[in-house]
């Protein structure tokens, strides 16, 4: 641990998660904004976190007027719906930069219809914006109907931005390592195939493996594209979360609705029942490889929109420990179960999550 590091932190009783005891691991339910508040400032070694991206998801409070409220609340006056999300992501970014130590790193996940407002709304409360990550995939749905002449008011989704940010260094840069151990990043823990890790990562389609890729993956067919060029694969290797994954640890939980294509009700793999009904849930191979980046080993990471607990089962893997904030009471205890199943996992290896053998 380098000089001046004080990694405790105490909580108190009525902030502490419900149930179990798992070390290096802290569940909170509340709104985030709240219960950062009431959390030690400057201890936290990196956060990684997939927020809501203010679009208004399926009509959703959570993504739509709750954060047109917590803005107006914040003395935003009359907004936009853009001009209030970013507002609220100042707002959250602020507390996140108090809980950061110096030169700590910030990887949020946006959409990019407001990534633009969810970069600007970090660097207002105070973050430097150090560089825009894209994570690119092959299976995503049109948010669209058909209309006459084969026309339509979007395209088909197929990457999704990753913004990183750092709290400002005390200092030199090579006195804020030497302090608080914070302010690089893990490159070395990041390469792919031996290289220096990119700020881009191509997701495989389900049902490629170590030796071949499934038919229609994207990167087998960028990769035949770029003929005698270097193939884009040696950037990562990352599918999307199939469901044995999205459920791992969740057994002994009900199963519950689950619809993330509600304008294609005649696909097979529309609305179903899944024990952990999230709608977002990222990858777990994909967090592991941004918590090695962003977090220094043993250092302790905050995820302040914590859903069904992907960043945690990623920072328990990878031997991190972990403090994640979530709202809804369901998803907390999905949460719960995932981050506990991988827990027993701590320090397993094999295939890296990005494609290189660790």
């Amino acid at each position: 641990m380098a000089p001046g590091r004080e990694r405790t932190g105490k909580l108190s009783p009525a902030r502490r998660r419900r149930g179990g005891h798992e070390p290096g691991v802290r569940l909170l339910q509340g709104e985030c904004v709240e219960v950062m508040a009431g959390l030690p400032e400057a201890s936290v070694d990196a956060v990684v976190t997939d927020p809501p991206y203010g679009i208004d998801w399926q009509g959703e409070s959570w993504d739509g007027r709750a954060i047109r409220e917590a803005a107006a609340r914040a003395g935003g006056g009359r907004l936009t719906s853009n001009e209030a999300f970013q507002v609220w992501c100042r707002c959250w970014g602020e507390g996140c930069l108090r809980m950061m130590r110096p030169g700590a790193h910030l990887l949020a996940f946006g959409s990019p219809r407001t990534w633009h407002r969810l970069t600007a709304g970090l660097e207002d409360a105070g973050f430097e914006i150090r560089d825009s990550l894209m994570w690119l995939y092959g299976s995503g749905m049109p948010k669209t109907r058909r209309y006459p002449g084969d026309r339509a008011s979007a395209l088909k989704p197929a990457f999704e931005p990753i913004v990183l940010a750092r709290r400002p260094p005390e200092g030199t840069l090579s006195a804020n390592v030497e302090l608080h151990g914070t302010g690089l990043l893990g490159t070395g823990a990041c390469r792919v195939e031996g290289r220096h890790p990119a700020n881009v990562a191509i997701g495989h389609a389900e049902g490629c493996d170590e030796e071949r890729c499934a038919a229609g993956c994207p990167v087998a067919e960028a990769d035949l594209a770029a003929g005698d060029q270097l193939p884009p694969s040696r950037f990562l290797h990352c599918p999307k979360a199939g469901r044995a994954e999205r459920d791992a640890g969740c057994e002994e939980l009900p199963e519950r609705h689950l619809d993330l294509f509600p304008n294609a009700r005649r696909r097979p793999d529309g609305a179903s029942a899944a024990r952990n009904p999230h709608p977002s849930v990222k990858p777990i191979g994909l967090m592991r490889w941004l918590v090695r980046l962003a977090c220094p080993p043993g250092g302790l990471l905050l995820d302040p929109f914590m859903g069904s607990g992907s960043t945690g089962s990623a920072a328990r893997l990878e031997d991190r420990r972990f403090c994640g904030i979530e709202m809804d009471p369901a998803y907390l205890e999905v949460a719960r179960a995932r981050v506990t199943h991988h827990a027993g996992a701590t320090g397993r290896r094999g295939r890296g999550p990005l494609g290189a053998r660790r």
